[in-house]
């Protein structure tokens, strides 16, 4: 069995940690360099770095604040925030990162999933994924949650793995921040139906929600923010409760 990874999360706002509730009501939480070292140091299997304003301002990735992050860590690095074409994706590969994750632009114009995954390898493409509970169902939202699609998450996340999306990254706005635990349903059922990793995200506020998303969904890594940058949950403590559920985690 593949071991499962914890990704801790920088959402980054004016080259500051943040972290809101369901995307609004943002706090600051931290240098993300600083915080990018200690994870690193702690175990974490990879880090996920998103400029969370990047694409809202339209504007390109702060290609600096990622050399400077790369340099602190060890680990498998992605990044996301405001990439529309292949030289966007280009830069941050050379600027340390190990994967890109696009969200709106793919949603605009799927054929960049095409494009990067030929270009890159799937391996370096991840999907991010923002969903909310609308009516009848989850849809896909973009721009930072700002704007709803018309566009079912299933049907997104479905076609996205078909054009060669390597991972999934799907963060559920109804969940986000509130630590009330993953939507374990939305996951398993998207878990169950493809068959690229899923990465969970949104709602983690103890160790016993890891567990569960692992056990109950299946998921193949688990993201949060809040929860590791304010101490609440520490990774080395995370693993061994893992590992004493018969999760298989990386030491």
């Amino acid at each position: 069995m593949l071991a499962k990874r914890i990704i801790p999360c920088l959402d980054v706002k004016d080259g500051r940690t943040v972290k809101g509730v369901n995307f609004v009501d943002l706090r600051d939480a931290g240098d993300p360099v600083e915080l990018a070292y200690q994870y690193s140091q702690q175990g974490a299997d990879e880090l996920v770095f998103l400029d969370i304003t990047a694409t809202h301002e339209r504007r390109k990735t702060t290609v600096d604040l990622v050399k400077a992050v790369a340099s602190q860590i060890n680990i498998p690095f992605t990044i996301g925030g405001g990439i529309n074409e292949l030289k966007d994706a280009d830069v941050l590969l050379n600027a340390g990162a190990d994967k890109i994750s696009i969200n709106s632009a793919a949603v605009r114009n799927p054929k960049l999933l095409d494009e990067f995954a030929k270009a890159f390898g799937v391996q370096f493409v991840v999907l991010a994924v923002d969903t909310r509970f609308v009516n009848d169902g989850n849809y896909v939202h973009l721009r930072g949650g700002r704007d709803l699609t018309d566009i079912k998450t299933e049907d997104w996340i479905l076609e996205a793995a078909d054009r060669g999306a390597g991972e999934i990254l799907l963060t559920s706005m109804d969940h986000d921040g509130t630590k009330n635990g993953f939507d374990l349903k939305l996951l398993k059922e998207m878990n169950d139906r493809i068959s690229i990793p899923l990465i969970a995200s949104g709602g983690a506020g103890n160790q016993q929600h890891f567990v569960d998303v692992f056990q109950e969904a299946g998921v193949d890594a688990a993201l949060a923010a809040s929860v590791f940058h304010y101490g609440e949950i520490l990774i080395p403590e995370l693993k061994d409760t893992l590992k004493a559920k018969g999760i298989t985690v990386r030491t």
